[in-house]
Order: structure tokens, then sequence, then C-alpha cells
């Protein structure tokens, strides 16, 4: 049974965070563990994360984040948003690099002629062959929409 990487980063992370007493930074990286811990037990027995699963999982925490950060700034509750921005740093700094803005049209280039797209009707066939070359590399909706809007045009 091999471990993560990542898992075996973000532990060593806590230590140093615990050490140092910097409460925020342990309270998400102890919040990463949990949901961690959480996807590794399931129905059938105890699963072993590979570093694509934690991607995906520290992807989805991510954007959870960012889906607070707009409710609480329409709710005028700037301190909420300002502590799950602080959450999105800690959590990005275990992420792969950020892909730029012209990688992501190459991809999207080349997920276009692989597929043939030609209309919006086969969005779900050029976001099928992107997703997992952007996960946990670039927000997903951020990506459909520029797909989205290249088949419009």
């Amino acid at each position: 049974m091999t471990t993560s990487a990542i898992k075996d980063k973000i532990t060593e992370d806590m230590k140093d965070a615990m050490r140092a007493q910097d409460k925020a930074r342990l309270g998400t990286i102890r919040l990463i563990l949990a949901t961690f811990k959480q996807a590794e037990l399931t129905e059938t027995g105890r699963v072993t994360l590979t570093d694509e699963h934690i991607i995906a999982i520290l992807d989805k925490m991510l954007k959870q984040r960012r889906e607070s950060i707009t409710q609480y700034e329409a709710a005028n509750r700037q301190d909420l948003a300002d502590k799950e921005k602080e959450e999105i740093l800690v959590i990005q700094h275990y992420l792969p690099a950020q892909l730029s803005v012209a990688e992501i049209g190459a991809l999207i280039e080349a997920a276009i002629q692989e597929t043939g797209a030609s209309s919006v009707r086969d969005m779900g066939k050029v976001m099928g062959v992107i997703k997992p070359k952007i996960q946990g590399r670039a927000d997903v909706a951020t990506v459909s929409n520029q797909v989205k809007d290249r088949l419009s045009a």
C-alpha cells in the first residue's frame, strides 16, 4: 500500500503549523485531512487515495469555497469571505501549478480538433477530453465558459 506524496506533504505541514502555532493554517489543514479520511472510508471498506483522487478532492474544496465567498459577499459578511479566501490560499498550495490562459486555450483547441466539435451541442465531448487535463490546475467552470464561447463563435 503506497501513500500519496501530496498527503504526506500535508501531514508534514500540519506538524509545522502546530509548531508555529499558526491556528488558521492548522485548521484548514486539519479540515483537508478530515476530508481525505472521509473519502478513504467507503461502504465497501477502506480505500487508499492516489494523488489524482487527492487533487480532485482539493479541487472540489476550492470550488466550494469560491461559491461560499460569493454568497458571503452578497450577504455583506466580509469577515466570513476573508476566512474562505485564507482557506483557498492554503488549499491551492497543495495543487499543481495553475495553467496559463494560453495553455488553457491550447488545450481547448486541441480538444475541439480531437473530438471534431463544431457547435455548442458538442460541448460535453470537448469537456470530457479537457477535464482530466485541467483537474486541479484550472477552474472547470471558467474553462467550460471558454469552451462554450469558442464553440458559439
